[in-house]
């Protein structure tokens, strides 16, 4: 069974940990099943590809999927990694928070 995630898409994250510690990014891509994520500008691999009629082919650079547990969410306020909590607001709405400031990360 997969685990709950914590992150959604489009959320900024930063690398804790493996060999692009420190890189931040965007959350493109989210696979609950693997418990991994797509993040803009991290993990990146070569990729050899054979020129078709809609590309040129030749040695591309993209994203891989990386493991969710490697991550930590940005504080919005201060740009450093954070955990991240749920609390309910008075109008009734479930939303996270950074637990580091006490932000609202959901708008």
């Amino acid at each position: 069974m997969a685990n709950k995630m914590r992150m959604k898409k489009g959320d900024q994250v930063m690398v804790i940990t493996g060999k692009d510690k420190g890189k931040t990014g965007e959350v493109l891509r989210l696979i609950p099943k693997d418990n991994r994520a797509l993040v803009q500008g991290v993990n990146m691999v070569k990729r050899h590809t054979r020129p078709t009629q809609a590309s040129a082919g030749g040695i591309l650079e993209k994203e891989t999927f990386i493991q969710v547990s490697n991550l930590s969410q940005i504080d919005p306020k201060d740009n450093k990694p954070t955990r991240t909590g749920v609390k309910v607001l008075k109008d009734g709405r479930k939303v996270r928070f950074a637990k580091r400031s006490g932000e609202v990360i959901d708008k």
